[in-house]
């Protein structure tokens, strides 16, 4: 892992990148083997409002506004494939079609968890949707496409999907097309993970209700992870109102106030990709100073009620890339423990989402 005082071609002090420009991605999707176009193929943009389907010749086109997003390309009976685009392109998009073996059948039917749903259907909502005011408003419209599988001999639980979830938020007035790779719970230590991509669409209502979501949308936002990486890359972080710490080197449990998170020694600018890097070598503690943790986070955590902040642990595996739309990469290496581990599927954002 290297610092990022060592990358080449950084600005070490901050700027900002911001820009209205749009980008256009087009191309086609085809059968890996045959070349032959895939018709209706999915195509979509990680946790935004922007998807499409190819046409008849597979073909496809997408207008983003600037910054970085993951592109899925998934059709019935192939796997699924990911691209990172970050500017204008024309690709082509070759899908594998899927076969089952007959090991993974066996091994599959030898540890389904029949009754599932009964058994572990209200854990799933509360983990993968979440257990806050948000979350508790919203549906999950196909529960019947969930297959669970219990592994005695590792304790764990992993639940996969046949087709994507199905969630209406009517909290912040989105229906969400959640592709679960797998959600996986460990009991041993308490901790799960969830992969998978989210597709948003904008829901349908009267100007009433569209004013409520509106109003909903911008508290979610407020002191969200979105939030933090938009203010990282606008060089606004203290400004918008947060405050980072960091583990002392030798002291445990004790941490100390990361006065210039824009010193070259966590943080870097390039121009040539309009993006921003940052690392840090250990957990940080991210405080948002404008907004008062919810009752039920307290109580979840059991806190007392005079806490003041809402704050996250975070530990960086390696460097985060960080685009003008907030964002982020590699995912894999940002783990969140406290305030944004409570905030799930219920509680996010598209990336396309911008408050007035």
């Amino acid at each position: 892992m290297q610092k990022l005082r060592y990358f080449l071609f950084f600005i070490a002090t901050a700027f900002s990148l911001t820009t209205s420009a749009q980008f256009t991605i087009s191309g086609t999707v085809l059968d890996s083997a045959s070349r032959e176009p895939l018709f209706n193929a999915s195509v979509f943009c990680q946790n935004t409002t922007s998807g499409t389907v190819t046409n008849k010749d597979g073909a496809f086109s997408l207008t983003l506004k600037s910054g970085g997003y993951d592109l899925i390309f998934s059709f019935t009976g192939y796997g699924t494939q990911t691209i990172r685009v970050t500017e204008k392109g024309t690709l082509e998009i070759l899908l594998i079609k899927e076969e089952k073996r007959l090991e993974e059948v066996i091994l599959t039917n030898t540890f389904e968890v029949k009754d599932g749903w009964e058994k572990y259907g209200d854990f799933f909502t509360k983990n993968f949707i979440g257990a806050t005011p948000n979350s508790g408003k919203c549906i999950l419209l196909n529960p019947e496409v969930l297959k669970f599988y219990f592994y005695k001999k590792s304790n764990r639980l992993k639940i996969l999907a046949t087709e994507p979830v199905l969630i209406a938020n009517n909290a912040l007035g989105y229906n969400l097309r959640y592709q679960l790779d797998s959600f996986v719970y460990y009991y041993k230590t308490d901790n799960y993970i969830y992969r998978g991509f989210c597709l948003y669409t904008e829901m349908e209502g009267e100007d009433s209700i569209k004013n409520v979501w509106k109003t909903n949308r911008a508290i979610a936002y407020e002191g969200s992870k979105l939030h933090f990486m938009r203010s990282y890359y606008d060089s606004s972080v203290y400004e918008d109102g947060w405050v980072i710490d960091m583990l002392d080197e030798k002291v445990d449990k004790k941490f100390n106030r990361v006065t210039n998170p824009y010193d070259s020694l966590y943080y870097g600018a390039l121009d040539s990709t309009l993006q921003i890097e940052f690392w840090y070598p250990r957990v940080l503690s991210i405080a948002y100073t404008k907004k008062k943790p919810e009752p039920e986070y307290l109580k979840k955590m059991n806190l007392p009620k005079n806490v003041e902040y809402p704050i996250s642990y975070i530990e960086i595996l390696n460097t985060i890339a960080v685009t003008e739309n907030g964002y982020y990469y590699d995912q894999k290496d940002w783990i969140n423990q406290g305030y944004w581990s409570w905030k799930n599927v219920g509680d996010q954002l598209p990336y396309d989402y911008w408050p007035d």
